[in-house]
């Protein structure tokens, strides 16, 4: 036996080799075709990415014709240097560097040399193309912007990197991609296809005709167009609104989950990163560590949700059963929790039931109920992990799984973390609803990104269920995921959000914290929020301007939108969050604008002076000396121009007497 095992195994191997190598010479060309390579020059051809359009049909991005002169370092004979480099108005320095760069890469291969040539010096090169063997020009296609605004929700696109061609090997050197936003998360259905021709070389390297008879050629595909869910105008408004501001706006519809308008501020125009200066702009961007206009605050920014999380406060104490909209407290402008801890309110005081709680925003109301809520529970820790479990129903501490690549989870406290940090203390004391009381009202451990805030208002609007927010509403020949379409409920019986709903409504008449920021003829359900704010500046931790947050939805009955507005720094929710709230809800349900004193308030509004304060304090300085030079010209202005008028209206009565 031991005699024909060896024989078997040398006749195995050999068999096994044999019909391999039958496969890749015979059957498998594509191998034969790698082996051919030095034979054989491929020609890609690139298709036109898709176009974006709004939910109205109108054209937010299309294309651009774009050139890129590539390089295969092999392939270079003499050529005029200096020609060439002032054809491109390049120097010999930065054309030894592309070339050492390109051969590194690969001396077989085509590398990148110039990227993104205009129209006019495209012409120049082509016309002496070919007094520079070695070097071709690629045509591409890149965004045309037909807006200025948006950027964060279009993303941009950027050139392929080695880490990225070693992951997917669909792209090559020079190729194009998404990042961020809609390009990033749909890049395979935006980039197409792209075209293969495989051209065969004589022993000069001259072209003679297809390889195969161009049996492994394949035509480009032209990418799928995109239909956003995004209004273009809201977009626009929002993003004017939010001028000289910082912070985020999300608006949803609440019927089907479709993203309305994404702001984020600051911002930019998303032409900046097209063309040559796509890199130095970028980098310019990317380096602005305070303003952060790359940084999507509607996604990624964590902030205390504040008062609206008073909502959620009552919505899970009814659930629970330890209040009902009957069940009074007693306010003293404020709740006394501890020894010497108290906790201000700023309603009227006095005999307080749900209803008023709402639309005064009591903070004794809710920390009663919040209260309630954990100590119902004899295991504390299970009291707040009950009471987390309603709200992850809301799409809470989690990310949400909507259509855009970047996001946060926002945070939502557990029984276990408040476990590990207080059951330490051996004097037998234990911790209670009353120690992380601030959870209550928004703040302590609870933090919601401006998308999460606009979601469970929206599921509030629709009385307990929701649909996961996206951006994408319809793709050219295809439907969307099925996962935008499926209906989430919360663990909230239906008929305790009436009561919610009803003093939300409130919140915009008289007595209300809202009153005074409602639009006649529209039933406006909001709340308005205050933030604390603090930041580390210089080692210290320090109390900064409270944020500005206000949610809403309307119309009351059959809602059609619903809004979370965020301004950093912005004192409380009534002064800068509510005017913008009630601007976008009015332009997206009316289509025009009657608070115009808001308006007019908003767009002209400016927040700088508070965030000049997070600047090293020689930038502020500085700031202010021009700050004041810029006043005191337009107080020159303003002077010559009084007098000028002044001796105007003299001659008029000058003329007159005459």
């Amino acid at each position: 036996m031991r005699k024909l095992l060896l024989p078997a195994l040398v006749i195995i191997s050999a068999s096994l080799l044999l019909i391999r190598l039958f496969y890749l010479q015979i059957i498998n060309d594509s191998f034969k075709l790698k082996s051919e390579n030095n034979a054989i020059k491929i020609n890609y051809t690139y298709p036109e990415r898709g176009y974006l359009y709004d939910r109205n049909g109108e054209l937010l991005v299309a294309n651009q014709p774009s050139y890129d002169i590539m390089v295969i370092p092999r392939d270079i004979k003499k050529i005029d240097t200096l020609q060439f480099c002032k054809l491109l108005s390049i120097t010999k320095e930065e054309f030894i560097k592309k070339i050492k760069k390109a051969r590194t890469y690969s001396p077989m291969l085509p590398s990148v040399f110039l990227t993104q040539l205009n129209k006019l010096e495209y012409a120049g090169f082509q016309e002496k193309l070919r007094r520079f063997e070695g070097f071709y020009i690629q045509k591409r296609s890149l965004r045309d912007y037909q807006v200025n605004y948006g950027a964060n929700v279009f993303g941009f696109i950027t050139q392929v990197n080695e880490k990225i061609i070693e992951k997917k090997p669909y792209y090559i050197g020079g190729d194009l991609i998404g990042k961020q936003g809609v390009e990033e998360n749909y890049e395979e259905i935006l980039r197409g296809q792209k075209g293969v021709k495989y051209l065969l070389k004589d022993k000069f390297n001259r072209e003679i005709g297809s390889y195969k008879e161009g049996k492994f050629d394949t035509i480009s595909k032209q990418g799928q167009d995109l239909t956003l869910t995004i209004d273009a105008e809201l977009q626009k408004y929002g993003e004017e609104l939010m001028i000289n501001k910082r912070g985020g706006i999300v608006a949803i519809e609440p019927k089907t989950g479709e993203i309305l308008a994404l702001i984020t501020a600051p911002s930019y125009d998303p032409a900046t990163l097209v063309g040559r200066q796509r890199s130095a702009n970028y980098t310019r961007l990317y380096k602005d560590s305070i303003a952060k206009p790359l940084y999507d605050r509607g996604l990624l920014a964590q902030y205390p949700p504040g008062s609206p999380f008073k909502i959620l406060t009552g919505l899970v104490a009814l659930q629970e059963g330890v209040i009902n909209d009957s069940t009074t407290f007693y306010c003293r402008r404020g709740f006394s929790y501890a020894r010497g801890r108290f906790m201000k309110c700023h309603c009227s005081g006095g005999a307080v039931r749900l209803h008023k709680a709402i639309y005064q925003s009591c903070n004794s109301y809710f920390s009663n109920s919040y209260i309630k809520t954990i100590n119902k529970y004899k295991d504390k820790g299970y009291g707040v992990d009950v009471w987390a479990k309603h709200l992850k129903t809301f799409g809470l501490g989690d990310f949400m799984g909507y259509d855009l690549p970047t996001g946060r989870k926002g945070s939502i406290p557990s029984g276990k973390m408040y476990n590990k940090l207080y059951n330490k203390a051996d004097d037998g004391w234990k911790w209670d609803g009353k120690t992380i009381l601030s959870n209550a009202i928004g703040q302590g451990e609870v933090l919601m990104t401006p998308m999460q805030l606009a979601n469970f208002m929206a599921t509030i609007a629709n009385r307990g269920y929701y649909y996961t927010p996206h951006i994408v509403k319809k793709i050219e020949g295809k439907l969307i995921d099925k996962r935008f379409t499926t209906k989430h409920v919360t663990s909230i019986d239906r008929k305790y959000f009436d009561p919610i709903v009803e003093g939300m409504n409130a919140v915009y008449g008289r007595g209300g914290t809202a009153g005074g920021l409602g639009v006649a003829g529209l039933e406006i359900c909001g709340k308005t929020g205050t933030a604390e704010n603090f930041a580390v500046i210089n080692g210290k931790r320090i109390k900064l301007q409270d944020h500005s947050i206000f949610v809403a939805f309307a119309p009351k009955d059959n809602p059609k939108i619903a809004i979370a507005v965020f301004v950093e720094n912005g004192y409380w929710g009534a002064r800068w969050a509510g005017p913008i709230t009630t601007l976008m809800i009015e332009k997206y349900l009316n289509k025009k604008i009657t608070r115009l004193d808001f308006e007019k308030r908003m767009l002209n509004g400016s927040l700088k002076s508070q965030y000049d304060k997070l600047l090293p304090r020689k930038q502020q300085d500085s700031i202010s000396k021009h700050r004041d030079s810029l006043l005191n010209e337009k107080r020159k202005i303003d002077s010559i121009a009084k007098q000028k008028t002044i001796k105007k209206e003299s001659s008029k009565e000058i003329a007159k007497i005459n």
